[in-house]
């Protein structure tokens, strides 16, 4: 039989983990450096969230993500594909995450996060399309055109995805908006700008696109690039859930199929039990009592669920699995 016991640790780590942030450092790269193969990982992880990567070794090219730490923000040209066009990562720090957008640009969301919210994140140009936008080159045009009036963009589009469906609601960011009718107002990003994303809501992964104003025979001219850093996610759980008094009690057996027994340090006495699911639905909620009162799960859908009990005051999380 295998139990599960929910202590003040395992409930500090929930509200210790309330917001993560994904600053990409753990790589620690060389300086002036990048990686574009994940390898067999297939992806680049950091705190809690996963960045595809696609390697084609016999072209040696790639798309998804890349990480880096270069600095050049003033060499115009595909060679520099791999540099932020502010120079650096957000809030002054080294590394960030570079996306080549082949289609779509995927962001998972691992571990306490599944389910969970992305809060935002810090998005800015890549150094290769701020020039290709600013002064054009052999395969776009510059922003604005001859007199500067085009009315072009470059439009950076995210969803989610939630229990496989793809959300309708977006959040829309214009790395260039050259559509003002006054054109001093036009611009193309060059600094780390802040994208607030928790309107989307809870997760399991993140879909970004990119259109351009600028399109031809094959698609966007504008190249396909685009930087992040500062990824700021939400545990499933939140910080409400962190109280002082925890509480401690076992769960059994886990993984269950049917009944699950709730056995506290001291007899139920009208304590709340709560469950939810990894979206952080509430799906249950019954007051127990009793020296090892049990939960009928049978009607629950197989899959993972946090489980919530509060007693006189202190609260206790926990985690079980239904078969």
């Amino acid at each position: 039989m295998q139990h599960l016991l929910t202590s003040v640790a395992l409930l500090l780590a929930f509200g210790a983990h309330a917001q993560t942030v994904a600053n990409f450092e753990n790589f620690n790269l060389p300086p002036n450096t990048f990686v574009n193969n994940a390898g067999a990982a297939g992806a680049f992880t950091s705190a809690d969230i996963e960045l595809p990567n696609n390697y084609n070794a016999q072209w040696m090219s790639w798309d998804g993500w890349a990480i880096s730490n270069r600095t050049d923000d003033t060499t115009p040209g595909f060679l520099n594909e791999s540099s932020a066009a502010a120079g650096k990562g957000a809030n002054g720090s080294a590394t960030y995450a570079v996306s080549y957008v082949f289609g779509a640009s995927i962001m998972r969301l691992t571990g306490a996060t599944a389910g969970g919210k992305v809060l935002g994140l810090y998005v800015t140009n890549n150094t290769y399309a701020y020039f290709s936008m600013k002064d054009g080159d052999a395969f776009a045009k510059k922003f604005g055109g001859i007199t500067g009036n085009d009315p072009d963009f470059f439009l950076l589009t995210v969803k989610k995805y939630l229990n496989g469906q793809l959300g309708t609601d977006s959040v829309n960011f214009y790395l260039a908006d050259y559509r003002f009718a006054n054109n001093a107002q036009d611009y193309i990003v060059k600094d780390w700008a802040w994208l607030d994303l928790s309107s989307l809501g809870n997760a399991d992964s993140l879909q970004f696109t990119l259109t351009s104003s600028d399109v031809g025979a094959f698609g966007m001219n504008t190249p396909a690039y685009f930087c992040v850093d500062d990824v700021t996610t939400e545990d499933v759980l939140s910080q409400d859930d962190v109280v002082l008094n925890a509480l401690s009690f076992d769960v059994f057996p886990n993984p269950t199929s049917d009944f699950l027994n709730v056995r506290l340090a001291e007899d139920a006495d009208n304590a709340i039990v709560q469950i939810f699911d990894l979206q952080g639905k509430l799906v249950s909620e019954k007051t127990i009592s009793g020296p090892q009162p049990r939960l009928d799960t049978r009607p629950l859908p197989a899959g993972a669920y946090f489980i919530r009990v509060g007693q006189g005051g202190k609260i206790g999380v926990g985690k079980f699995i239904k078969e």
